[in-house]
């Protein structure tokens, strides 16, 4: 956390960028929050959940921000002077194995471009799970339950915080309207 902090000066006010559960579930005080796009990554059910969603003999799936394409997520803005009592228990959250690597990277918002704190994929966890087919994603998703609950209610929230936000995914809709379709259920 403290290298990935050298990169910002701990006065201005910090923005971290939600793509997944962030949106709809923050878990921390901000003093605004935006829509935003970023460039060359896209959300995507690409990490393996062992103890969140999932356990290890039956792992579900997490949302990742994967290379390649744009991603619409939201930016949230923290107070410089919370960011101190904030960012451990964020870091705690989104950094709890070597999943993710954090960046900073350009988010652009109808407000201009803010510089924000975004997890992307770290495509040589153990965990990513790479080019599965929507039929795999949502097997997985369905059978996925652990600490937090079911997996398939992740995604779903997840969904619908991206639809109530106006923010589009037509790949995580497809796979959405695949689990609640009763014809695609494989006990």
């Amino acid at each position: 956390m403290r290298q990935t902090l050298l990169h910002w000066d701990g006065r201005t006010d910090l923005w971290v960028f939600g793509y997944g559960s962030l949106i709809w579930r923050p878990e921390f005080d901000f003093l605004e929050s935006r829509q935003a796009r970023v460039h060359g990554y896209h959300r995507a059910l690409c990490l393996w959940s062992r103890i969140n969603r999932g356990t290890p003999e039956q792992p579900g799936l997490v949302f990742g921000l994967d290379l390649g394409g744009a991603c619409t997520g939201r930016a949230f803005r923290i107070a410089a002077r919370q960011a101190p009592d904030i960012l451990p228990a964020l870091w705690r959250r989104e950094m709890a194995s070597a999943a993710y690597i954090p960046r900073w990277l350009r988010c652009h918002t109808d407000g201009g471009p803010v510089s924000g704190l975004v997890f992307t994929m770290n495509r040589q966890d153990s965990g990513y799970a790479h080019g599965l087919s929507i039929p795999q994603i949502v097997a997985a998703v369905r059978q996925g339950h652990g600490r937090y609950g079911a997996c398939t209610d992740y995604v779903l929230q997840t969904a619908q915080a991206l639809t109530e936000a106006g923010i589009p995914d037509r790949r995580l809709q497809a796979i959405v309207r695949a689990l609640q379709s009763p014809e695609s259920f494989r006990p």
